[in-house]
């Protein structure tokens, strides 16, 4: 009989505890959420970039002297740093940085043995400018005051964290119309929100470059004199890049 009694105890306070639980409506009745419903909606935006990045290198070398290789360096270098500075515009956040310096010996391996071959000395300028209509003129003129190498392109947006919002914000919008819509053809509503978790990401265009004239002549050993006068500009196409954003939402239904 005692037994009895304990199980009976237990079930009525079961019975009692999850309504006690339970959230309420605004006018104190409880109420049950019935479950959740997760939606997700992703847009993308192409956009014309307006900020760009590239590097130009400056390699000399020295048969007898890394002094040597190194003071023809800082005399191109010297040159390319002066004319960039003059023409990007700082004040719209343009800039100009030594991204990698290096000096070495080069050796060759002739009948098995490691023979010194000369001193080399190699530096890396990056250039990051809006000026995008100047950057081919950039490239030329580096090019032509002695840089050996143009390294890729990469095409970018500064105002990115704006066009961002705006997407998520679209996004959104459309997550939460389409969960109204199917929470009413399963006659139910919404009551809040779980869970919203977003994501927007910025595919930046790269090109790779690959100048033709000077840099060629330059590395068969051709004189920049026999360089015409008239070479055409170096075409740069900007292109598009495209912003993706995502909202993902859990929301709960009663």
């Amino acid at each position: 009989m005692k037994k009895s009694i304990t199980v009976s105890a237990l079930v009525v306070a079961l019975l009692i505890l999850p309504f006690t639980l339970l959230p309420a409506d605004a006018d104190g009745t409880a109420t049950c959420p019935k479950g959740t419903l997760s939606v997700s909606y992703s847009t993308e935006k192409e956009v014309v970039p307006d900020t760009v990045e590239f590097s130009v290198t400056v390699k000399t070398s020295d048969k007898k002297s890394m002094q040597e290789a190194s003071r023809k360096n800082k005399e191109i270098c010297n040159k390319i740093y002066d004319y960039l500075k003059a023409n990007i515009n700082s004040t719209n956040g343009d800039y100009i940085k030594t991204a990698n310096f290096n000096a070495t010996p080069i050796y060759n391996y002739v009948n098995n043995k490691r023979v010194f071959d000369r001193y080399e000395v190699s530096n890396n300028i990056v250039v990051h400018t809006k000026s995008l209509d100047k950057v081919s003129s950039f490239i030329d003129n580096a090019i032509t005051m002695g840089a050996t190498d143009v390294n890729r392109l990469n095409f970018s947006l500064s105002n990115k964290d704006k066009q961002c919002a705006e997407l998520l914000s679209a996004a959104a919008n459309q997550v939460k119309g389409r969960g109204n819509a199917v929470a009413a053809a399963l006659g139910t509503t919404i009551t809040g929100f779980k869970s919203v978790n977003t994501s927007c990401s910025l595919n930046q265009r790269n090109v790779n470059f690959a100048y033709a004239n000077m840099k060629l002549m330059r590395a068969s050993g051709a004189s920049m004199d026999a360089v015409p006068e008239a070479a055409p500009a170096t075409n740069i196409e900007v292109g598009n890049i495209t912003i993706y954003a995502n909202v993902d939402a859990t929301l709960y239904l009663k």
